[in-house]
């Protein structure tokens, strides 16, 4: 079993390289990828139930089958392994181990992860675990899912399981991807399963996942070896007010307080903020949904902190009598996903674009990184997800070639390079994503990964960025422009 190393060694900000122990990885999520949706045992999620429903999926794609990585595994850790890669993240299919998310766990399901971490570790590669990446057991859902209080204490039970089945061979345990997608996408703006729009149900299921995240660390710690390291990955928004004025600013503190604090407060400081109670309390009553014991257990100490990081947020106040602007980069919906904050404008930090619109700005990952350094001094950093979307194709040739993915790539690792120079105590990188996959609601219309999918025939081809990729690791430095190949 193998673990991030405990300890960085600061780099000067000339310095190209990272320091030695960098983790190299990348990353991907068990309905993007697997495939195998009815096999061994496995029930419904509700991204199935969600990419079924005529409407809620472009081209009405689902993920049954996906990159049928739950079959070729094999050859994905093969791949993995001629790129240099030195950890995978992956995460597990809860209905895929625990049906119902209720009782004993299938074998069937819990041996496909140990074929997969066993291939892994014989390939040199540390096997990092994702235990949720928003597919909850549908059966959970349909007994009323993050808003009810029950499925975190459902999720404590699943923990254990992995813990107990994993944990010999798992070094690195990661609780909840991305908690605000789940909650607030999920059950506010609804572009996300279950697809509900409802801002009460959006807070509670914060809560929820929030002590579900904390007692998920409480059943991984009885369970696991001292040695194993615990996290948590959270996609922080780096908030911008557009302009100097006090407006502008109060949109920047109404957003950070919905889409950061709400999480960060509880789980690293052990209480929710002020201000964020201020905005929401008349959706939710939080002295009723916050019990005794709930921040205590929410804000257990972690190992590491993912951060997950793809381009800035930039707020304005809504313009006056006029509704705010919706499309903030998570898709289009008449609901709002930024609950207790519906005021607010959103824009592009610039016009330098990736295909999901999103603008690009490394700056913003290296503004989160010192900033979370700042802030809670002495907790490990990882980024657990960075990486973009753009239309790549198959060559006449047989080549991908993806020069905007390389610059992409080469200028958000120089952010992380600086922030280490600056101080940041970041352990690892873990690009997204190792393979084309299900994009969500954008199902295979958005390309992330370092290596080409072709769906039809399932055949792998490594991009341009991937043999880039693999000689930043082979180096642990950046080479002298985004460019090289």
């Amino acid at each position: 079993m193998t673990a991030v190393r405990t300890e960085t060694t600061a780099q000067s900000a000339s310095d190209t390289s990272f320091p030695s122990g960098f983790v190299w990885g990348a990353a991907t999520a068990a309905y993007q990828v697997e495939g195998a949706a009815a096999e061994d045992g496995r029930t419904p999620s509700i991204w199935d139930t969600f990419s079924h429903t005529p409407g809620k999926v472009r081209n009405g794609d689902t993920g049954d089958i996906a990159a049928d990585h739950y079959h070729r595994y094999k050859d994905d850790v093969a791949l993995m392994k001629d790129l240099g890669l030195k950890a995978y993240r992956f995460s597990v299919s809860w209905s895929r181990v625990q049906p119902t998310g209720r009782g004993p766990a299938v074998e069937r399901g819990l041996d496909f992860y140990r074929r997969l971490t066993d291939e892994l570790l014989e390939a040199g590669i540390t096997p990092v675990a994702t235990l949720y990446h928003w597919d909850l057991p549908q059966e959970l859902e349909d007994a009323g899912g993050w808003p009810q209080r029950d499925t975190a204490h459902r999720f404590a039970d699943y923990a254990e399981i992995m813990g107990r089945a994993l944990g010999d061979r798992v070094g690195v345990w990661t609780t909840l991807n991305e908690p605000w997608c789940s909650a607030f996408l999920g059950y506010g703006s609804g572009v996300h399963a279950p697809g509900r729009t409802d801002p009460a149900a959006t807070l509670r299921a914060a809560h929820h996942l929030n002590l579900a995240h904390g007692l998920a660390i409480g059943a991984l710690r009885e369970n696991l070896p001292s040695t194993a390291q615990t996290s948590i990955t959270l996609n922080l928004h780096q908030v911008r007010p557009l302009t100097d004025s006090a407006a502008d600013a109060e949109a920047a503190r109404r957003i950070d307080a919905v889409g950061n604090r709400v999480f960060t407060g509880p789980i690293l400081d052990g209480a929710y903020p002020e201000d964020l109670l201020a905005d929401t309390g008349h959706l939710v009553d939080w002295t009723e949904l916050v019990r005794d014991g709930d921040l205590a257990e929410i804000s257990r100490p972690i190992d590491l902190l993912g951060v997950n990081y793809y381009s800035p947020t930039v707020v304005s106040a809504a313009a006056e009598g006029g509704a705010s602007t919706r499309d903030d980069g998570h898709g289009a919906s008449a609901h709002s996903p930024w609950t207790g904050a519906d005021d607010v404008a959103f824009h592009l930090a610039n016009d330098q674009l990736t295909a999901m619109n999103w603008a690009i700005d490394a700056s913003g990952l290296h503004t989160l990184l010192t900033g979370l350094a700042a802030s809670h001094p002495g907790l490990p950093l990882m980024v657990t997800e960075n990486g973009a979307a753009f239309d790549d194709y198959v060559s006449p040739e047989g080549r991908v070639n993806d020069p905007q993915r390389i610059a992409y790539l080469h200028s958000h690792l120089d952010a992380v390079r600086q922030a280490v120079a600056d101080g940041a105590d970041v352990r690892g990188y873990f690009l997204w994503s190792l393979l084309d996959n299900f994009e969500w609601s954008y199902g295979y219309s958005k390309r992330f990964g370092a290596v080409y999918v072709d769906y039809g025939t399932q055949r792998r081809i490594p991009k341009a960025s991937a043999h880039w990729y693999a000689e930043v690791i082979r180096q642990n430095a950046l080479p002298s422009t985004g460019e090289q190949g």
